[in-house]
C-alpha cells in the first residue's frame, strides 16, 4: 500500500512546503484540500495548476486526490452541485489526480428534513450524471462515509444505483467506527467501490480531537490488517484534521512518527 497526508493538517501551507512535508518524511502522495482557503483550488488559472503538477512530479509525490466539498445529496437542484464537481474534475484532470472526494450532505428526518430514499436517489442521480465527464476525464469520483451516509452500508444504497466504474467510495475509517460498523463490515460494503482509506485517531467518539496515529481509539491495526489479508494494494491517506482543531499538536512533528506507524502496521500484517 502506499501513504498520503491530507493538506487538511497543514491550512494554507504553499504547495512547496507540501510537497517538503512529503518528501522529508517519505510519503509517497498527498491528498490536496481544494479550497479556496487553500493554494490548490478550481479557482487558479492553468499556468499555476501547471505549476503544481510540475512541482509534485519533479519530486516524485504524487497528488493522490482533490477533497472537494460537493454535497451531492443535499437538497436543492443538481445544478449548482454538478457545476462544483464538474470543476473539481477539470483540477484533477490539470494536476494528474486520479481522484476527486464528495460528501454526501443529505438533511434528513426533522420537519421539512428528506427521507433516506430520496436523498439516496439524488445522490444517485448527481453522481451518475456527472460520472460520464469523470470517465472523459480519467478521473473517479469518490463519495466518502460521512455525515448523512457515514457508514458502508449507506454509502452502497447509492453506489449501488450509480453502478458506474468511475464513481467509487472513499472509505473513512472513523466516520464508518462512529457509525457502529466494524471494519469488517465496511470493508465488505465498499470493497466493490474503494478508491482510497482515510485513516486518523481520535481520543473517543464524543473527543474527535486529532491525535497522532496509534494514540487513539480508532482500529486501525485491524483495519490494516482486513485490507492487507484481501490484498488490497491502494492508498492509506492520513487526514489529520487540524483545520477544524486548533488546539490540535502541528501535523509536520508527527508526520515521521504516523509514517513510521504506518509502517509497522503493514509490516505486521504482511
Amino acid at each position: 500500500m502506499k501513504l498520503a497526508f491530507s493538506t487538511l493538517g497543514v491550512p494554507g501551507l504553499p504547495i512547496a512546503d507540501v510537497v517538503r512535508l512529503a518528501v522529508t518524511h517519505g510519503y509517497h502522495g498527498v491528498e490536496l484540500r481544494a479550497h479556496p482557503e487553500e493554494p490548490v483550488h478550481p479557482g487558479i488559472d492553468a499556468a499555476e495548476r501547471a505549476d503544481v503538477a510540475a512541482e509534485f512530479k519533479a519530486a516524485g509525490v504524487e497528488i493522490l486526490g482533490l477533497a472537494g466539498y460537493a454535497r451531492v445529496a443535499a437538497p436543492g437542484d443538481d445544478g449548482p452541485v454538478l457545476d462544483e464537481i464538474r470543476q473539481l474534475l477539470d483540477l484533477a484532470r490539470d494536476l494528474g489526480a486520479p481522484f476527486i472526494r464528495v460528501f454526501p450532505g443529505a438533511e434528513l428526518g426533522g420537519e421539512g428534513g428528506q427521507h433516506v430514499d430520496e436523498a439516496d436517489a439524488v445522490a444517485a442521480r448527481r453522481l451518475g450524471t456527472a460520472a460520464e465527464e469523470a470517465a472523459d476525464h480519467g478521473v473517479r469520483i469518490l463519495l466518502e462515509t460521512h455525515d448523512s451516509h457515514r457508514t458502508g452500508a449507506d454509502a452502497i444504497r447509492v453506489l449501488g444505483q450509480v453502478g458506474h466504474r468511475n464513481v467509487g467510495s472513499l472509505w473513512d475509517v472513523m466516520h464508518t467506527w462512529l457509525g457502529g460498523e466494524q471494519p469488517s463490515e465496511s470493508y465488505a460494503a465498499l470493497a466493490p467501490f474503494l478508491g482510497y482509506v482515510q485513516v486518523k485517531d481520535i481520543a473517543s467518539a464524543d473527543d474527535t480531537t486529532p491525535l497522532p496515529l496509534g494514540a487513539g481509539v480508532l482500529p486501525l491495526a485491524e483495519c490494516v490488517e482486513l485490507l492487507s489479508r484481501k490484498d488490497w494494494d491502494g492508498w492509506l491517506c492520513w487526514e489529520y484534521e487540524k483545520r477544524w482543531y486548533e488546539e490540535a499538536a502541528p501535523l509536520p512533528g508527527l508526520l515521521g512518527a504516523g509514517r513510521e506507524h504506518l509502517g509497522r502496521l503493514l509490516n505486521d500484517a504482511a
